[in-house]
């Protein structure tokens, strides 16, 4: 199973413009994040060469340019930072930290739904995560 690359919060920026609309020029990518952000244009291709060496980012070269596309999903890149955080956070805190979490964020009635259902699951698995 390939790791999940660790990124950053500027990097992050980057992924969701390319988890939005891929593939996409370096060029696109700058005006897309130069329009929402104080970033220079090197600053960002600066972003989009680090998330190529972390191979979180692929190309192809397209004639005197080349498209950037992610290489991991949004997905997978939530569950290893959501990982790294209840690492840090410790078990004991995941309770409060999850009621803290629905009652800020004002979920809608579908998520609230969602939420219960993967509780309800995890319910019904033993300590090893096999179903009771």
């Amino acid at each position: 199973m390939k790791k999940t690359p660790n990124i950053s919060d500027a990097e992050w920026e980057v992924m969701k413009v390319l988890w939005k609309n891929s593939p996409m020029t370096a060029n696109a990518i700058v005006e897309e994040l130069t329009g929402n952000t104080s970033w220079k244009r090197e600053t960002i291709r600066t972003l989009i060469n680090r998330l190529v060496q972390k191979k979180a980012l692929g190309f192809k070269k397209k004639g005197r340019h080349y498209d950037y596309f992610p290489l991991v999903s949004e997905a997978e890149c939530v569950r290893a930072e959501t990982k790294s955080f209840l690492s840090r956070l410790g078990s004991s805190s995941i309770e409060p930290m999850l009621a803290a979490f629905v009652e800020e964020k004002k979920m809608t009635p579908e998520k609230i739904a969602r939420l219960k259902q993967i509780l309800d699951q995890e319910g019904k698995r033993d300590r090893n995560g096999k179903q009771k």
